[in-house]
This record gives structure tokens, sequence and C-alpha cells, in this order.
């Protein structure tokens, strides 16, 4: 009788390979599969005899999206977006991890999570549930949840020993947020970029976006603009007397600070010059101290990185990440700075004492003894940011060991002593007036001594005594302005996130790329954050129709709901419901008034037809359109008045004034940048309006899908599927095409992936024919050879033949960017980028012949 099986599944194959290695002390055997398969014979629960199976997912398994009939944004009221149904689809189809988490767990007796210990962990808990059947199973005990903190040995078997529930109401609770967030983000987003991009032409942006974090995040950057703008700068002075003592001049600081009235500081100064001495009145010492850092959490690592190493928040946590799927840090997204009453300092300094950059501390503070950490907070979640085990520059790499050198120089600082030092203060009386100097000086470094940045400035006061009489050298007027508040960093505004309860630890970084790559602020240098035209006339807008809509208020009122669903305090649905039906009221008067913000956007943006040249003909009124090159690139009818967006990255010129036999539009050639990129035409009405139902494959308004002629299986038209594909790509479903521009280096690119097939370089000219190969089906191509480089005998120059089955053509073709061999496979099966694949004369995708198309 063979054992009981145990299916365990962690986020990434990194930590199920980490999470194998401990439990199995190396002895397993991996199979592949969507994800990594590790077998090994163990011992579970009690002692259980089994065999462990651990292999993961890639994130989330499932996504939230509305229904296809909800899809298209010209046939879908927004405002209906709040009422309608939501579906879950598999997040990476490609990859068949529902599929392989389902084949996995047959014949599994026990399921064990090692998700990652967060709401979103504890979501894809149940989504792995799901797909493994393990919730249509009578006995709930068989799943279990491993809660660990690193991927270090230690917290792995530690993990095993104290098994838990998944926690259902945290999952709802993410479910609740996702919904809430989908609807009201698509609502907003369809509603402004149909308003805004038919109307203005350098918006520079390829949506006009919202989000109830998104929003208000922008809202403290443009709010800071304004303090900024809108700043009058004062002036002030202040009386600096000057003394001389012991061959040292002191300058001593007023009382007053500073006044606002010249004739007034003016006054006390002539005041200070008029008495013959200054006298000292008080001399006092006292000892202080710099405290030592509290444990870090993720916040704080993210303000640290962006002001002192210069990553962004994303990058930071990317590279954070990445050290805790290596085993060098614990799980970096946490809300906690109080470390747990069992944490194993000496572990870690043990780990640490081994490193030539920390080891000397870190074996001091082991021989003398460390420092409890300070009281932190502690929010239930994981235990501060800490090093796992040591690593070096060259292991890790530049930027990951910065931020790794910081968690390790943190944790050590934590653990040390605090800083202290004795503070000297003098004061001085003169005309009436105060005056004081201050001196510092070290007694103790502390923690600063591994965290060097941190450290007391000591400032060196000449001796003075009580009484003394001392003559002024000199006594200045001081005059200052006073400052405008800068540009706000990126350190300040997660603080203000943070302070305001926009996002988590894990979506912060998320929301400030957000307005970075939607063209709503730029990164200047020191990380500042600058609002555009763009940002600043959005939130200008929502502040003159419903100034909720920016306001951080609106989003902590979303999470205070979400977090009574994750403590089972409130039913997940009822909230969704009751924060849904109020976006929909303010969605409602959203709209009425729109025109408030559409007049400021008038005062900043130029009207569409106004902007852009004259490109190509339209097939309605066979005028000129307008090319707008500004993200996101369209053309523009001004005498239809209708807007055809244009794919993105990329240059966009006439196609050789050829028109579209469908809809007669003039032609244009999308060319890719770069020697390898590919150029394709395409018509700008079938690339808005695809006459064929399901062939869309290429990203267009607000993330639809757009057809280009690469894709177009009209039978005819000679720059179709079917006229320019010439055999089936050998990466992926999609077919190679003939690109038309590629002369003199010409080439074939797939209409699906990023596969080109190099073809015989300096011809003058290359064709595909109406002709196929009989042995694979693939088109026969005819190559115009140079006559100076033609590889043909006697000097010819015209060559016809199949660049599979051709032996001349095929040993003269290269193929890029792709990981199989291009060659011809025996025999007629479908196998992918091979054999008679018939794709309607293509040697691709097969056109379906009750495939709906317009006009034909």
């Amino acid at each position: 009788m063979s054992p009981p099986r145990v299916l365990m599944v962690a986020e990434k194959p990194s930590i199920a390979y980490s999470i194998a290695s401990v439990l199995s002390r190396g002895q397993m055997s991996t199979r592949k599969g969507s994800t990594d398969v590790h077998e090994f014979d163990g011992w579970f629960l009690s002692g259980i005899p089994v065999r462990y199976k651990v292999t993961s997912v890639i994130g989330h398994v499932f996504s939230l999206d509305f229904p296809p009939a909800y899809q298209d944004w010209a046939a879908t009221d927004p405002l209906a977006l709040f009422d309608a149904p939501v579906v879950q689809s598999e997040a990476n189809p490609k990859a068949h991890i529902r599929r392989h988490l389902s084949n996995e767990a047959a014949g599994c007796n026990y399921l064990v999570l090692w998700l990652d210990c967060d709401r979103e962990g504890e979501n894809i808990c149940f989504e792995v549930i799901e797909c493994t059947g393990f919730a249509q199973k009578r006995n709930r005990t068989q799943v279990y949840r491993a809660k660990f903190s690193s991927v270090s040995e230690k917290d792995i078997l530690s993990s095993m020993d104290n098994l838990v529930t998944p926690n259902r109401n945290e999952a709802l609770a993410v479910d609740a947020r996702q919904e809430i967030d989908l609807k009201v983000g698509v609502a907003f987003t369809r509603f402004q970029t149909a308003y805004f991009q038919g109307k203005y032409g350098n918006l520079d942006a390829r949506v006009i976006s919202y989000g109830p974090c998104q929003t208000p995040t922008l809202g403290f950057c443009v709010q800071r603009y304004f303090q900024l703008t809108t700043f009058k700068p004062e002036k002030f002075w202040s009386v600096r007397p000057y003394v001389m003592q012991l061959g040292y001049e002191v300058q001593l600081e007023w009382e007053r600070q500073r006044l606002f009235d010249m004739d007034v500081a003016m006054m006390f100064q002539k005041l200070v010059q008029g008495d013959s001495s200054l006298k000292v009145t008080e001399i006092s010492e006292r000892k202080e101290s710099k405290a030592r850092p509290v444990g870090l959490n993720t916040v704080n690592l993210l303000k640290v990185a962006s002001s002192a190493l210069g990553f962004g928040p994303q990058m930071a946590m990317q590279l954070a990440e990445r050290l805790y799927i290596q085993g060098f840090i614990s799980y970096p997204r946490t809300e906690s700075t109080a470390y747990p009453s069992t944490f194993d300092f000496r572990s870690i300094l043990v780990a640490l004492s081994r490193s030539p950059t920390w080891g000397k501390f870190a074996e001091n503070l082991l021989v003398d003894g460390f420092n409890m950490p300070r009281p932190g907070k502690d929010l239930g979640d994981h235990p501060p940011i800490t090093p796992v085990k040591s690593a070096s520059e060259e292991l890790i790499g530049k930027d990951a060991w910065r931020l790794y050198q910081y968690v390790c120089e943190h944790f050590l600082g934590s653990i040390s002593s605090d800083c202290q030092y004795v503070r000297t203060k003098v004061t001085f009386s003169v005309g009436g007036e105060q005056f004081h100097c201050t001196g510092l000086q070290l007694t103790a470094k502390g923690f600063t001594s591994v965290m060097p940045w941190l450290a007391v400035a000591e400032k060196a006061l000449p001796t003075f005594e009580p009484g003394n009489q001392l003559k002024i050298s000199k006594v200045e007027l001081h005059e200052g302005t006073t400052s405008a508040p800068d540009y706000l960093t990126e350190s300040e505004l997660i603080t203000l996130m943070e302070k305001n309860g926009i996002g988590t630890d894990a979506s912060i970084p998320v929301h400030i790329n957000n307005i970075c790559e939607r063209n709503y602020v730029k990164v200047q240098p020191g990380r500042k954050l600058v609002p555009t035209d763009l940002g600043i006339s959005l939130v200008r807008g929502y502040q003159c129709i419903d100034v909720d809509l920016c306001l951080p208020d609106i989003r902590s009122f979303i999470e205070q709901q979400i977090t009574l669903v994750a403590k089972g305090q409130v039913d997940h649905s009822r909230v969704t419901r009751h924060v849904l039906q109020q976006f929909k009221q303010k969605f409602s008067y959203f709209t009425k008034h729109i025109n408030n913000m559409d007049e400021l956007f008038e005062a900043r943006f130029s009207q569409l037809g106004n902007s852009g040249r004259p490109l190509s003909k339209c097939g309605k009124c066979i005028r000129y359109m307008k090319y707008i090159s500004t993200r996101p690139p369209r053309l523009y009818c001004n005498t239809c008045e209708e807007v055809y967006h244009l794919p993105q990255n990329g240059t966009i010129k006439l196609y050789k004034e050829l028109s579209c036999p469908l809809d007669g539009f003039e032609l244009v050639v999308f060319s890719m940048p770069g020697p390898e990129g590919k150029s394709f035409p395409l018509c700008p009405y079938c690339y808005n309006s695809p006459p064929f139902e399901g062939v869309s494959v290429l990203p267009s308004k607000g993330g639809a899908a757009g057809m280009p002629c690469s894709s177009c299986p009209h039978p005819t038209c000679r720059h179709s599927l079917i006229s320019q594909g010439v055999c089936a790509c050998p990466e992926c479903d999609g077919t190679l095409m003939l690109d038309p521009l590629s002369s003199p280096n010409w080439k074939l690119f797939c209409n699906s992936c990023s596969c080109l097939v190099m073809l015989p370089q300096g011809a003058h000219r290359i064709l595909t024919t109406d002709d196929r190969c009989p042995d694979c089906d693939s088109m026969i191509m005819e190559v115009d050879f140079n006559k100076k480089t033609t590889p043909l005998e006697d000097g010819a120059t015209l060559h016809r033949g199949c660049i599979l089955c051709d032996q001349l053509l095929h040993s003269l073709v290269v193929v890029k960017h792709s990981r199989k061999t291009f060659m011809r496979r025996g025999g007629s099966g479908r196998g992918r980028g091979r054999g008679r694949r018939s794709f309607g004369g293509a040697g691709g995708k097969m056109v379906d012949p009750k495939m709906s198309f317009r006009g034909f």
C-alpha cells in the first residue's frame, strides 16, 4: 500500500525549491511541469510516513475582470459597470497553472499552503484550494497553512511544526477590494479617456485613469505643487553678535530667533551695540541620547531606498523580494516594527559575524552582549525585516547589495546601544536681550558606529565661566527670506500615504509607479515628484466637481471597511455593495458636471482639430486625416470628427498611398524601432473596428485589441495574412509574415510574438507568390538576388522556393528570438510551427469560414 501524499504549494518556484531542499535535506527528485515539482519521502504531522510533492504558483492564479459583453468601450455605458457581474479567469493562461495544480493534486491526501503571509497570500491560498479540488472534500482539516517570515532552514522547519488553518476572512477582504477597485477604476477611466482623448491632441497619455488609491496619491503631489506656486516669500531679520574667547570667534543665537519688521530688528541691533559688555548668565550641561532605531518595516525601507539609495519604490521592492527569495533577508512586506519575544537575534549575529564588512561589529555584540530593541508596533503580520544569512556584492549584484547593506546596518543598529553625548548651553545677556551658543560632545557612538549617517555632529566651545564679562567683536543684522516648500519627494510621499491609509506596504510602490508611468508626475533629480499639466488638470478638475475623489479620506474609508471584512465582523458582499453604491452616486454626479473639468483642460491642451499633421485619407469623406504622434498616437478626421487609435511605441508612415479594399481608408505602416524591429501595414478603420470576429491581436484604445493587416484573413487583399503569410511560427501559434519594408535586410516576422527570420540579405526583391510547397504547404517565395552576390550558378539571379524545404533558401535564413529550431518536420501533423498546418492558405492560423466579415 502506497503512503499518503502531501501536496505543498509555494508562491514562487524558487521558494518551492528552498522548502523542498530543507525538508528533504537535499534528497529529492525534480521533474518539469508548468512549474517544477520536487518529490521526496518524509514524515508529516505526528509521524505519518508520506510522499511529498512540492510545487508552486507564480503569483495569483486568477484575475478579476468583466465578462466579454462589458469589454467593448463603445457599447457599454460606464455607469453600468458598477452593477455588472465579474468573472475570474486564469491570470496567466499560457502557464496553465490551474491545470498543473489539478493534475498534481490528484491522489493527494493533504494540502499545505506556503503562500506569502499577507492578505494577498491568503487570497491565493483559496485560489489554490479551488484549483486542487480540496474545496470539495468533506474533511477540511486536510488543508493546512504554513506561516513563515523567511526561507531559512530554521524558519521552514518551525513552520512545519506549527501549521495553521487558512484565513477565509482575509481572503474575502482581498476579493472585496479587487471588485471595488476594478469597477470604480474602470468606470471612471473609460469615461474620462473617451471624453478627453476625443477632444484634445496633446494629452500625452494612453488612458486618462482614475483609481481610489492612485488619485489621492497624485493629489498629495499636486497639493505640494500648489503650495510651492502660491508661496509668497517674506524677508526677516535677526541680530547676530560675535565674541572672541581664547582665540575663537563664536557666533551667538538670538532667543527671539527672527523678526519680520526691519525697523524693530535694527532697534535691537543698536541696543546690543550700545551696551559696553556681554555677560555670561548661565552655563548648563545635560546628558542626552539619540535612540537606536526600532525594527525595520516596509515603509521605512522604501523611504530610505528613495532618499538615500536613489531607488524608486518599485525597484526597491523588486530588489527586496529577490533578496528574500534567495534567502538573504526575511519577508520584506511587513507593517510591524516590534520583534516578537521569541526572536532569535543571536543566530543572525552569528551569520553576520562571518561577513568581512560587519563581522567585527557583530562579534563584539556577541561577546559584549547586545541590547534588546526598542519597543515598536506589533501589527500581527510579520517581524521586522532582517538579514538571514551573509552575502557579498559579487554574489547578489551592486544594487541588491546596497539594499542588503542597509538592512544589515539597520538590524545591527537596532540591537546596539544608544548614542550618548553631552549638550552644553551658554546663555548671555546684553542690552536687555538674551543670546546663547551650544556645544555637543560625543561620549559613546553606540549604534551610529554602524549607521554613521545618523551620527551626532560634535561642536566644540571655548571655556566660559558664569559672570564673565566679554567684549562683542561685531553685531550683524542678518537678512533672510522664507523659502517655499520643495516638490514632494518619494520618501515624503510614502510618509503621507502611510499616515493617511493610502495603500498597503505591498501596494504603495505600485501606486507611485502608476502616477509616474501614466504621465501624471515626472521624477526629477533627488527623487522629486513634479506634476505634469495633465496631473494638475485632473486634480483641479476633481476639486471643482467632487473634492472627495482626490482626497485620502475616501480610500481610508474603503480600507476601514475592508479591515472589518478581514476580521470577520462584516459580510464582504455587503461591504462591496455599500461602497460601490456610494461611488456610483459620485460617478453620476461627476459625469453630469464634467464641463467643470473640461474648462481646465481647454486652458492647457490644444483641440484635437488643431493638432497633428495631415497623413492619410479617410475612407468615409476622402479628406486627409491628421496624425497625432503624442501618446496615444492616433488619426483624427476633422470632417467626420472620428478618432482612430494606432499601435504604441513605434513610428507611423503612409503606405504607398494604397487603400483598404473593404472601406477605402488609406493604409499606414507601423514600424518598431531598432534594426530588428518589424514593420506591418494596417487600415486605421479595420484596426479600430476589426471586420472579423476573434482575430484582434494588438493593443489599441484603452488596452482593447486592434487588427493590423498581418492578422486580417481577407482572401484577396495583397497585404493580408492570406497573401503575406509564409509559414507557421516556430515559437507560437502565430504566422511568419513577409516584412514589406525590410529591404535590403529582408525578414519575416511573427504576427503574434517577437520571432524574426532573417532572409537572404542584399536581395533586390523578395515576394510571396500564390503557390504552395507540395511537401509542407508553406508559401513559395520568389527571390531576386543581387548580380554580384548571387549564390545561383551561371550568374542567375531569380529563384523560387520554400524556405523550409528548398535547400538553398533554407541555408540562407537566420532565426532570431526563437528557442526552437527552424526546420520542416516530416508528416502532416499539426505540431507547433511545422508540418501541413493549414491557416487558410498561409501556413499559420486557420480561418473560420463562418467568421462574420464586414462588407464581404
